[in-house]
């Protein structure tokens, strides 16, 4: 069991280490948001973005969705309510 502990322990300043050494390459110099903001660019223009006609159906799509959850859970909220009032009358 000793060797078991000891291994863990090992494990876990390793871990130590390696977050310690990951702190300390993170910096916000203007040079590296410049890189970031390229990168941000590049991974962009890889993005396949859809149709309007396929944005503007899936937009009605959820719109449409959105009230019907909403007049249920209005009316389930109305009946609960109602439910609730009479029974402590």
């Amino acid at each position: 069991m000793a060797s078991k502990k000891k291994t863990v322990v090992n494990k876990s300043s390793q871990e130590n280490k390696a977050d310690v050494a990951n702190d300390e390459k993170i910096s916000f110099s203007p040079a590296n948001i410049k890189q970031f903001v390229r990168e941000v660019h590049v991974e962009f223009k890889k993005v396949v973005w859809p149709d309007r006609k396929v944005t503007f159906g899936l937009t009605g799509f959820v719109m449409i969705l959105v009230m019907l959850v909403s007049i249920y859970l209005g009316s389930v909220d109305l009946l609960l309510g109602k439910l609730v009032t009479m029974i402590l009358r």
